[in-house]
C-alpha cells in the first residue's frame, strides 16, 4: 500500500524523530512510504487567525503538493481535521472542490489509518511504565478518533494505561488561543497535567504534538517528571 507522509510545520521543525517513527511503523505495517520534501503547511495557521485569502493560496499548493491517488497519512488529527472539515469551505464553489472531495478520501491521521485502514493493531513495541492517554479535540471532535489510540497502547509490551479524569477536555492549547488568552490557556493545561499526574503515570501520550508541546511546558517549568509522548513514538520504542 503507498502512502505519502504528511508532515506538519511544527513536527519538521521540533520533533523530526516522530516523523521517523512514523515511518518505521508504516514500513513494519507493509507500506510503501513516500515523503514529498516541497510539501509546506496545510494552511491552518493562517486560516484560524482570519487570513482565509492567504490560507487559500496555501492550500491550494497542499492540494497539488499531495494529488495522485495514495493515501496520505499524518501524526497530527489538527491537521488532519483542518483538511478534511474546512477546506470544503475555503474550495466551495471553485474548480478544486472535486480535488478536495478526492482528498477527504485518502488523508487520515496516523493512528486511525493503522487501526481502521490496514486493521493492525500490533507491532511488537515495548514501553516499560505506567502511561494516561489525552484526546485531543481535533482527535476527538473533527477526525472522531477515541478507541483506536487506546487499542494500540493496549498491545504495546509492558505499559499500563490508566485514564484520567475529564479526559474529553481541552488541554487549552487550540493554537492562537493559547496566545491570545495566555492565562486561561496555561491554567487548564495546569488542569490536565494534574489530572495525568493523579493516575500516577510516568507518560502521558497523545496523538497531537501541539498539546503535548503545550503540556511539556507547564511540566518542565514545574518540575515535574512525566514524560510526554507522541503515539508513533511508542509504537516505534523497543524494537529494531
Amino acid at each position: 500500500m503507498n502512502v505519502q507522509l504528511f508532515i506538519p510545520c511544527f513536527v519538521d521543525q521540533l520533533y523530526p524523530e516522530t516523523g521517523f517513527n512514523m515511518v518505521k511503523v508504516l514500513e513494519k505495517a507493509g507500506c510503501t512510504v513516500s515523503y514529498n520534501a516541497n510539501q509546506t503547511c496545510c494552511g491552518q495557521a493562517a486560516f484560524n487567525a482570519g487570513y482565509w485569502e492567504d490560507a487559500k493560496s496555501v492550500c491550494n499548493k497542499f492540494l497539488k503538493d499531495f494529488s495522485g491517488t495514495d493515501y496520505i497519512v499524518g501524526p497530527s488529527a489538527s491537521c488532519v481535521g483542518f483538511v478534511r472539515n474546512y477546506y470544503t469551505k475555503l474550495f466551495e464553489n471553485s474548480s478544486q472542490h472535486h480535488a478536495v472531495q478526492d482528498m477527504n478520501k485518502r488523508i487520515f491521521e496516523f493512528s486511525e489509518f493503522l487501526v481502521d485502514v490496514l486493521k493492525v493493531d500490533q507491532f511488537g513495541a515495548e514501553l516499560n511504565g505506567k502511561a494516561t492517554y489525552h484526546d485531543s479535540c481535533a482527535a476527538l471532535r473533527e477526525c472522531k478518533i477515541k478507541e483506536g489510540p487506546r487499542k494500540l497502547l493496549a498491545n504495546v509490551k509492558g505499559l499500563s494505561l490508566t485514564e484520567m479524569n475529564d479526559v474529553e477536555t481541552c488541554c487549552g492549547f487550540g493554537g492562537t488561543f493559547a496566545i491570545k488568552f495566555d492565562s486561561i490557556s496555561v491554567g487548564m493545561g495546569e488542569q490536565k497535567v494534574e489530572n495525568a499526574l493523579a493516575t500516577g503515570a510516568e507518560y502521558l501520550i497523545s496523538t497531537d504534538l501541539s498539546c503535548l508541546m503545550h503540556l511539556q511546558g507547564y511540566i518542565k517549568q514545574k518540575g515535574h517528571s512525566l514524560k510526554t509522548m507522541h503515539l508513533a513514538d511508542v509504537l516505534a520504542a523497543g524494537w529494531q
